[in-house]
């Protein structure tokens, strides 16, 4: 879907040190937005049962698989949650990601973006996105992820047809 809607300015802390504001990124960037990456014990009880929350580590992984095409197409690659950054430093070591989870634990993009979000055991949380972004601007959005591991391949298929 078509849209072009400016990410806000703020600062969200990232895995790889420091602060990343989206608003102020250069190029052309994938956000891919996800409720919470699993422990490394599996998902808590009654994580399944969710409606779309399964599948965030496979997805992470896939991302991770694909960044050297990603980065052939000059397109940076990012994950957002709403975890603690502590949190979410672990998954990324433990996962071996080559690009940035950032945290947004206030909720700051919900509202200004679109995105959905839901509780579980209490904590707020993101339903499943993708925001492919153009120097700050919304460009593109996957709403409707079906089948989170395969999902990064079908955003490289549209950022190359989007190229052609």
């Amino acid at each position: 879907m078509r849209d072009m809607t400016r990410v806000p300015r703020g600062p969200l802390p990232s895995t790889l040190g420091g602060t990343v504001d989206l608003s102020a990124l250069p190029g052309r960037s994938v956000l891919f937005v996800y409720p919470r990456t699993s422990p490394p014990d599996g998902p808590p009880a009654g994580w399944e049962m969710i409606p779309g929350a399964r599948g965030c580590t496979a997805e992470t992984c896939s991302f991770r698989d694909l960044a050297a095409e990603f980065a052939a197409l000059d397109t940076a690659v990012l994950g957002l949650s709403t975890q603690a950054p502590d949190y979410q430093a672990e998954a990324a070591e433990r996962l071996h990601l080559p690009y940035p989870l950032l945290s947004d634990e206030a909720l700051s993009l919900a509202s200004p973006l679109g995105l959905d979000t839901f509780t579980f055991q209490d904590a707020p949380l993101y339903r499943r996105a993708t925001l492919v972004l153009e120097a700050g601007t919304v460009v593109h959005r996957f709403d409707e992820i079906a089948d989170p591991g395969g999902h990064p391949a079908e955003v490289l298929a549209w950022l190359t047809r989007a190229d052609s």
